[in-house]
This record gives structure tokens, C-alpha cells and sequence, in this order.
């Protein structure tokens, strides 16, 4: 598989969102999700993105991540290439989604998620969402003492704008090495944040990069350009759209969502697949 960098290191270029594994009202057995795992392995890849906050509830926050970690367990071959990236700032509140980015619950989340993956250090730790109740500058501090005090490897920040990057540059300093944001065919508000990413050499890493639990399944029909490429290549549209991504700069990593390991495996698939300057300007302008 293509290779792409994110901080100092060097990661599949398609990796997998595992959140879907448990989040998703008919989400997998336990040994299905952990056989979607291993899929995604055998195939190449060897970023995984999970947060603390994805499970069906409070009950069982954490779900994810423990998921994660014993799938790696069960491998059965080294997983020491593998970058395990998580994420700290929501908290649920029943089944609602709530956000705390305070300096003393980022330090006792991330403490939370090194015990549940069963390492002595995160490989990437990202914020998950700004926190009104929060200034910025006081979550970006948080991150940057985690990274000091080698809880965590790599530090990164989601759903921000290019002035919250700036200022997580400026506080985080080299520990910062990416952003993960929304962006998807149907969804490219986050232009500039990418192409920011791109001039600052972070890793920007597109969450939904299908549009969403809920749209990717209408894909074919909602990005009609990309539909009529995948049909020319004989390739699925999602793989064409995976392609698309990794176009835009060699700093975008995907994170696709899968619950099947067929899912995983064609999108992996997208890593090796070349789209020609007129395809590419279809998909730009559709």
C-alpha cells in the first residue's frame, strides 16, 4: 500500500475509522468486528482511529478503544507498525454526546484511554471538539503537558478551524502533527483547513469521508461525477472517492468507517488506485 507520513510516522495511506464498530444501532458481534480489524491489516493498513466516546451510551464508555486493543491482541503477527489514534473531549451523557475539553478531564481521559489500550504511551492523541465552556488556548496547554509528560506520542486536533490550528501550532509546538476534520464529496467546508495542513506539513486525516453513516449508502446517486468515474475504472464509488482524497495533498490519510471486513478491504484498495488529471477535474467540479 502507498505509504504517507504523520509526524514521524509512516502509516498506510487509507486507514480505518472504528467507529462504526460501535456506534452503529446494528453494529457488529464482537468476533465480527474484531475479523473487520484484522481485514483492514491484512490489507495494508496500519492507521487505526478510535475515540473514548465511541460507544452506543455511557454505559459503556470506552467500547471502541477496548475493541480496538483486543483485536490488535488477537492478530496473531506484530502490530508494532500500527498507529493507534484516539481521541479525548467528548463525554456522553446517557446517549447524548457532550463536550469537556478542561485541562484536568483531558488528563484524566487520556489516562483512561492508556489503561483501556494497554500502553504505556498514545501513539496519536487528538482533541476531539472545541469546547465552548473552554478556551482554546487551555485545551491546546492540556495537549501540549500530556505530550511533555510522555503520556502521549503525537498530539493532534479535530474539527478546527485554521486559526485554532495556528493557535495549536504555537502552543503544542512539534508535538502537533495533524488535524482530522470533515470532508467528503458532499462536504468540502474544510478546504482551507486542508489546504493549511498541507503548507504546515500536518496530516490532515477526513472523517465521513463518504458523508456519513447515513449518506454513504446513497453515495452512487448524491456525487453522480464520481459514480460515472467509478464506472469507467470498474471500481466501486467508494474506492474512487478514497482516491479522490488522497489527491488533494500527499498530507490526507482517510479514515473510512467499516462494519464488514469487505468494506475495509475495498477501501484500502483506493490507496493503489490512479485517477487521470481529467478524472480528478470532474471530481474537483462535482
Amino acid at each position: 500500500m502507498q505509504q504517507r507520513r504523520i509526524g514521524d510516522v509512516t502509516v498506510g495511506a487509507i486507514g480505518l475509522g472504528a467507529m462504526p464498530l460501535s456506534t452503529k444501532s446494528d453494529r457488529p458481534t464482537p468476533e465480527e468486528a474484531e475479523a473487520v480489524v484484522h481485514a483492514a491489516l491484512d490489507a495494508g493498513v496500519t492507521l487505526v482511529d478510535t475515540a473514548d466516546a465511541y460507544a452506543a451510551g455511557e454505559a459503556e464508555f470506552g467500547h471502541n478503544e477496548e475493541l480496538v486493543a483486543r483485536a490488535l491482541r488477537s492478530y496473531g503477527r506484530s502490530t508494532d507498525d500500527v498507529l493507534v489514534a484516539t481521541k479525548g473531549g467528548h463525554t456522553r451523557r446517557g446517549s447524548d454526546w457532550e463536550l469537556d475539553g478542561s485541562p484536568a478531564y483531558l488528563r484524566r481521559a487520556c489516562e483512561a484511554s492508556l489503561r483501556r489500550l494497554g500502553v504505556d504511551a498514545i501513539g496519536l492523541y487528538q482533541f476531539h471538539r472545541p469546547d465552548p465552556a473552554t478556551p482554546w488556548e487551555e485545551s491546546m496547554g492540556a495537549l501540549r503537558a500530556l505530550a511533555d509528560d510522555g503520556l502521549v506520542r503525537m498530539v493532534g486536533v479535530s474539527n478546527a478551524d485554521v486559526a485554532q490550528i495556528d493557535v495549536a501550532r504555537s502552543i503544542v509546538g512539534p508535538a502537533l502533527v495533524g488535524v482530522q476534520n470533515q470532508y467528503s464529496p458532499g462536504w468540502r467546508n474544510s478546504r482551507d483547513e486542508l489546504a493549511h495542513c498541507a503548507a504546515h506539513g500536518l496530516a490532515f486525516l477526513p472523517w465521513s469521508p463518504f458523508g456519513g453513516v447515513s449518506s454513504a449508502g446513497s453515495l452512487s446517486s448524491t456525487a453522480p461525477a464520481f459514480s460515472e468515474v467509478a464506472r469507467e475504472l470498474g471500481v466501486s464509488v467508494y474506492r474512487v472517492t478514497l482516491a479522490w482524497h488522497l489527491a488533494q495533498a500527499d498530507v490526507v490519510v482517510p479514515i473510512p468507517g467499516a462494519s464488514r471486513p469487505s468494506s475495509i478491504v475495498d477501501s484500502a484498495a483506493a490507496a493503489d488506485l490512479r485517477l487521470t488529471p481529467e478524472q480528478l477535474a470532474r471530481l474537483d467540479a462535482g
